[in-house]
């Protein structure tokens, strides 16, 4: 086998089957994104220029009013923030992260607070919670209502963050229609819904007025890249914090579509979004992973891993100790159930997967606790299936 360029730095390599993780360093690049990227490398852009024609890109695929690339769903949340307590105002960007004598406040529900958040408060914000998850505590069947919301939005209040998943309550609607009430925007982080490749855009239709999704996870773009999209005053603020604008304002022309410098008294020096630089190399590979992730039907997509994660059923068989199940829907995954007379606990197999040699595994260890080992498809390569079963197997025979 030819030498690899982590062979040519000393960098093992790894199977990664517990899927896009940015801890794995995320997924494979597409042929057409690579080329992309490397094509945009040897040209040079006017980086407000290129914003704004991702931005149409962006409005275009999601529904939103705007839209600009980040480096990561994080770094959308940092900056979606930042937009949200400062509006157009290029003094309070220059304060930040002091927002002394402005609207700082975020709400969010308790059940919904994570470590993720931390670029909420980075921003300079102070999350306000609200909301008892009792459903989660064992002591009931209640969460946060929407009402609690309502009571919570106060003078100081810049916006709401709903965390997106399945089971996030109350549901965006009725977040979107308290907050809105009181003319406070909401901020979705969804940084890991997709797919379906129908949110999106589900989440502006509900009501959010800004949505930051991970680039370089199920879209398929480079890893440390992100979206954030949403009404256009908003993504005007949070693109004017993260630009490089050390420009004289007479030769300062952004495009209209983008930023209307007829709106600000001057440019603002550089923002809090500053240290989340894009270059044009990521911006055109999130461009090209979105548009052909968007033309990519769901049904599609799962025929395509399911056929991967079929194969890993089929080169399980016979593992000594454990159930094996193949699961169902969009990302159809491998399940390895452990009997109670295994001779490795799940997290210990796990750990052990992790340390072999030459062929490192890594899976989904998140139900470990119950016994369960996930294998997601996701970025499993041709005859991976085979290298994960000839590692699973010896470590489950006594």
């Amino acid at each position: 086998m030819a030498m690899s360029i982590y062979d040519r730095f000393g960098i093992p390599t790894i199977i990664n089957a517990k899927g896009p993780s940015t801890r794995l360093s995320g997924g494979f690049l597409d042929a057409d994104v690579a080329t992309a990227m490397t094509e945009a490398a040897t040209m040079c852009v006017e980086m407000t220029e290129l914003h704004a024609g991702a931005s149409k890109v962006i409005a275009q695929v999601t529904g939103a009013e705007a839209g600009i690339v980040t480096s990561g769903a994080a770094a959308g949340l940092l900056m979606g923030t930042a937009a949200c307590m400062t509006g157009l105002d290029p003094g309070k960007m220059s304060r930040l992260p002091d927002t002394s004598g402005m609207k700082n406040e975020v709400i969010m529900v308790r059940s919904q607070r994570n470590s993720y958040d931390h670029a909420v408060r980075g921003a300079g914000a102070r999350i306000v919670e609200v909301g008892l998850p009792d459903r989660y505590a064992g002591a009931g069947v209640r969460d946060a209502e929407a009402w609690e919301i309502r009571e919570a939005i106060t003078e100081r209040t810049a916006a709401v963050c709903w965390v997106a998943t399945g089971s996030a309550q109350p549901a965006l609607a009725e977040v979107a229609r308290v907050a809105h009430g009181a003319g406070v925007p909401v901020l979705v982080d969804a940084a890991g819904q997709l797919p379906p490749v129908t949110n999106l855009k589900r989440f502006l239709a509900e009501g959010a007025d800004l949505v930051a999704f991970s680039g370089g996870k199920a879209i398929g773009g480079p890893q440390g890249s992100g979206i954030l999209a949403g009404k256009r005053d908003l993504i005007m603020s949070a693109i004017l914090q993260h630009l490089d604008l050390d420009v004289y304002w007479e030769q300062w022309t952004p495009p209209a579509s983008l930023i209307n410098k007829d709106r600000l008294p001057g440019a603002p020096p550089h923002g809090i979004g500053r240290p989340c630089k894009v270059g044009k190399e990521t911006v055109i590979g999130l461009l090209v992973a979105l548009q052909k992730f968007a033309a990519e039907t769901d049904e599609a997509r799962s025929r395509r891993l399911g056929a991967i994660a079929q194969r890993l059923h089929a080169a399980l068989a016979g593992v000594d100790h454990a159930r094996v199940e193949l699961t169902a829907g969009m990302t159809p995954k491998v399940e390895l159930h452990l009997m109670k007379d295994a001779p490795r606990t799940a997290l210990q197999l796990c750990v052990d997967m992790e340390r072999a040699s030459p062929a490192a595994v890594y899976a989904d260890p998140s139900r470990t606790r119950n016994g369960v080992v996930v294998f997601n498809p996701w970025c499993m390569r041709e005859g991976d299936a085979e290298r994960v079963a000839a590692v699973v197997k010896p470590l489950l025979r006594y």
